[in-house]
């Protein structure tokens, strides 16, 4: 099978698979942070604001390696980037085992980051140039991996955390991490005939033009979309286990809270999947948006147990279409040969975004005393990533004028 004929193929949805398998192990760089956070706080006796900072290292790492790790796959092809990816977190989890200090460990986890960016933006991209037609609900698909790993880590090692303290838990990610993406990663070594992105990328010029665009001015009006929604993005995500021990239900409670927003975000990630393949990805990341701004206000007036699971589920099926639109509109706008470094860029700032936003948030609590204006925050940036969309949108002809023939 060669050609066109390659796109959207068994082979297409096979390699899917492994991609979100791949995604759902190496994504928990970024999370093991936010599940140990009230412990490394403790441990060291420091406040929030110090407490998050490993986060903001770790989303720092994350960011550059979403875009350099995307560059490196151009060049040597996905298996090699994912095995060295492996190393690298493996490698990191190991020592932030034995860090003596926050900063140390801060240190640290700007290594996993790197490595661990592997995992979301290069996949994304990656699985977009098998598909064609159904392009939308796999790179949806593929960017669940990263809730999925949220959502299942915190969980099964909920009891590692309990029992033998945060740096069992770092042990074990180690041993997890290579064990699984190493093998995974040699069932992708197949690369995308180059005649099956001629098509795509004829579309992608005619949707160019139609936009007014050029594309590094798109590519910077996506890069500050994404920090403006990743700024509010990040309140939640990051907080939520912090949040539920201010209020004295305990990090366990947190950690469940966490895992039932990010399968919340995991299952609209599908929904929108299937809405971007109909509407496009600009219309579909303003509708996740504007959402997003919807269920952060709903956060302001709660602080009940019941009512914070209902509103963090809310949360959850609300943004979790929103980052993977963002490489849906580079691939729609921009030929597949500057996909990597396009998608990279995009992706790279709004983990910018989710990196300032977890500090901003922190920092806040630290001046304030509550949550309250950091959720404020979220909204005032929510509206900058809203803005950014709707002015893309209004310098857009009707998508239908290009649209993919079925």
């Amino acid at each position: 099978m060669t050609g066109p004929d390659v796109l959207d193929s068994r082979y297409s949805w096979f390699r899917l698979a492994v991609s979100l398998l791949i995604a759902t192990v190496g994504n928990v760089g970024i999370w093991v942070i936010v599940m140990v956070m009230p412990a490394i706080q403790a441990e060291f006796g420091i406040d929030r604001g110090e407490a998050s900072f490993p986060y903001t290292m770790t989303m720092i790492g994350y960011a550059v390696g979403n875009f350099a790790v995307g560059r490196i796959i151009d060049r040597f092809g996905v298996t090699f980037a994912l095995s060295l990816s492996a190393a690298i977190i493996a490698g990191g989890m190991g020592l932030a085992a034995i860090s003596p200090s926050v900063l140390l460990l801060a240190g640290l986890q700007l290594i996993i980051g790197f490595g661990t960016g592997a995992s979301f933006g290069p996949l994304m991209t990656d699985v977009s140039m098998w598909f064609l037609k159904r392009r939308g609900i796999a790179v949806a698909i593929t960017a669940c991996g990263n809730y999925l790993s949220g959502a299942v880590w915190p969980l099964l090692l909920a009891g590692v955390l309990e029992a033998d303290g945060w740096r069992a838990v770092y042990v074990w990610l180690a041993v997890i991490t290579v064990v699984t993406m190493v093998p995974l990663s040699f069932l992708l070594r197949r690369r995308v005939p180059l005649e099956a992105t001629a098509r795509s990328d004829a579309i992608s010029s005619l949707r160019a033009k139609a936009a007014g665009f050029s594309p590094r001015t798109l590519m910077i009006l996506l890069g500050l979309a994404g920090i403006g929604c990743c700024v509010a993005m990040s309140m939640p995500q990051v907080h939520i286990v912090s949040l539920c021990t201010d209020l004295g239900y305990g990090p366990a409670v947190g950690g469940q809270m966490l895992a039932l927003m990010l399968l919340g975000g995991a299952a609209s990630r599908l929904v929108f999947g299937f809405v971007a393949d109909w509407l496009g990805g600009v219309k579909t990341l303003l509708i996740g948006s504007s959402l997003q701004c919807l269920a952060l206000f709903l956060y302001l007036p709660t602080g009940g147990l019941t009512s914070l699971f209902v509103v963090s589920a809310v949360f959850g099926l609300s943004q979790g279409g929103i980052v993977p639109s963002y490489a849906l509109v580079v691939r729609e706008y921009m030929p597949s040969v500057e996909a990597g470094r396009r998608v990279g860029f995009v992706i790279m700032a709004t983990i910018m975004g989710m990196a300032l936003g977890g500090w901003m948030s922190g920092w806040i609590y630290d001046v304030t005393g509550s949550y309250q204006m950091a959720f404020v925050n979220g909204i005032v940036w929510n509206f900058l990533n809203m803005g950014i969309m709707v002015l893309i949108l209004l310098r857009t002809r009707p998508r239908k004028a290009v649209a993919v023939a079925a």
